[in-house]
């Protein structure tokens, strides 16, 4: 029996998911799970390179023992990770200084300065990507500022998906998906933008030419192959992680909202062509790209994050994830809301607090409970999905039907009714593990076990539950 092997890793855990067909249904099952997180070193806030490395490959060794009598060594590998961040190699293949951190400060005021030298509107217009303060633009301009030794002896540009693939097969390559988080990409050629990179002064020559999610890279290196014990292929997946869920939604038609709900929240549509015009841009929505050059038009919402951080801050051992939604039930009459994509909410020391902080500026002067807290944070999120359905209906002159939830907020059955009432839409929710299914059906498909991206569809509709939340009628 044929599998394949998705690497799917987050910003706050990776995991190795082996998938299989078996009577006409997707098959799954997780073989290695890690942990992730960034660190503080050389005044930075980095990602754990070797760690992260070291983690793929003893992946592919839990993959080999884990593998049945019955079915084949994986056909293939592909790996996915959240976007935006990068690593440079020199010459001679060895990683130049830290793997920086999307929420590390360093590009605090970034934006302002540059645009001097690149204005956001015309930025915006070459590539249709939302400003955040932590796009790849930002951190280059940021690096060449802070150490720009390091762009001149940097010989190859990869983004953390790219460079875990070179560490696989020893081939350099830029997948698409992932590079078109960078706002360096054209939106339009589809290739890195030339003027942007020369605003900017990186050098055009670091970076590979762009390619598409199922090409092959090549096989194992033989040191890989050494180490893990067996050979394979190594493919492009669709390497940001939201291009990967996108492909695991399994809507009805052509007329619902995809919401890949983790760390991150993005909701939004495919589309056949970007959206750059001024109003798209007021708004901040992002024209990534998509699987055979879709394009993910969609808002990043903070997302999870938020939850996270509280669970963490109360006690992970005592509070779960049904625990915090049962406390902001148990406040669901307070009224605190707060922008959940307030710059104050990406990195805080503390996330209650901050939260504190802003509903005290809303008007809401007396401290609120963790109850209170947390119900605030889960209306808000609900509201702000709502409020960005409102701005896809009327920058893509479509009404939508349904809201499609994929990721590991798919669980949260809370926020997921919350999410029905406040948008007015029916919410199917499942599967859970959407990235690494998305990234298992680009494998299949490359290898002709599905037939396209509908006919995946419909075997993921086909192998997962999917629970269905209906909008209640207000009071």
């Amino acid at each position: 029996m044929k599998t394949y092997l998705a690497v799917d890793i987050g910003a706050s855990s990776g995991r190795h998911i082996l998938g299989w067909l078996a009577d006409g249904k997707m098959q799954l099952a997780e073989v290695y799970r890690f942990k992730n997180g960034a660190e503080h070193r050389n005044g930075h806030l980095c990602w754990d390179a070797d760690g992260l490395k070291n983690h793929v490959l003893e992946g592919l060794r839990a993959c080999a023992e884990h593998i049945e009598p019955e079915q084949e060594t994986p056909a293939s590998v592909a790996i996915d990770t959240w976007g935006v961040d990068f690593v440079l190699l020199d010459e001679a293949m060895n990683r130049i200084g830290d793997a920086v951190a999307y929420r590390d400060g360093r590009t605090a005021g970034v934006p302002e300065k540059l645009e001097a030298v690149l204005p956001f509107a015309e930025l915006y217009a070459r590539t249709g990507i939302q400003q955040q303060v932590y796009n790849t633009v930002y951190q280059l301009w940021a690096l060449r500022q802070e150490a720009p030794e390091q762009l001149e002896r940097a010989a190859h540009f990869l983004m953390m998906p790219d460079y875990l693939g070179f560490v696989l097969s020893g081939v350099c390559a830029n997948e698409y998906t992932i590079a078109s988080t960078s706002a360096l990409l054209n939106a339009r050629e589809k290739t890195w933008d030339q003027e942007i990179l020369r605003r900017i002064g990186v050098p055009a020559r670091i970076f590979h030419p762009v390619r598409m999610a199922g090409e092959a890279l090549g096989r194992l290196t033989p040191d890989v192959q050494s180490s893990v014990g067996f050979d394979t292929l190594v493919r492009l997946a669709p390497a940001h992680d939201t291009a990967s869920a996108f492909l695991a939604v399994p809507a009805r038609d052509e007329n619902a909202v995809f919401l890949s709900s983790g760390t991150w929240s993005l909701i939004g549509v495919e589309n056949p062509e970007p959206i750059t015009t001024a109003e798209s841009r007021a708004q901040n929505f992002t024209s990534e790209g998509g699987y055979q050059y879709r394009y993910r038009y969609l808002k990043n919402i903070m997302g999870l994050w938020m939850l996270q951080n509280i669970r963490r801050e109360l006690g992970q051992t005592r509070f779960d994830f049904e625990m915090l939604a049962w406390l902001a039930r148990s406040a669901a009459d307070y009224p605190g809301r707060v922008d959940v994509n307030d710059g104050r909410f990406l990195a805080p020391e503390n996330m209650q607090e901050a939260v504190r902080v802003v509903l005290r500026e809303n008007g809401f002067t007396e401290k609120p409970t963790a109850a209170q807290t947390l119900s605030c944070v889960y209306h808000s999120l609900a509201e702000s999905y709502a409020e960005a359905v409102r701005g896809l209906e009327k920058n893509t002159g479509k009404t939508f039907t349904s809201l499609n939830i994929v990721g590991g907020g798919s669980q949260d059955a809370y926020l997921n009714q919350l999410t029905a009432d406040a948008t007015g839409l029916p919410v199917y929710a499942g599967p859970t593990e959407g990235t690494a299914i998305g990234n298992l059906a680009v494998q299949m498909i490359a290898d002709g076990a599905l037939r396209d991206v509908q006919h995946a569809r419909d075997v993921i509709r086909a192998s997962f539950p999917i629970r269905v939340f209906t909008p209640r009628e207000k009071e």
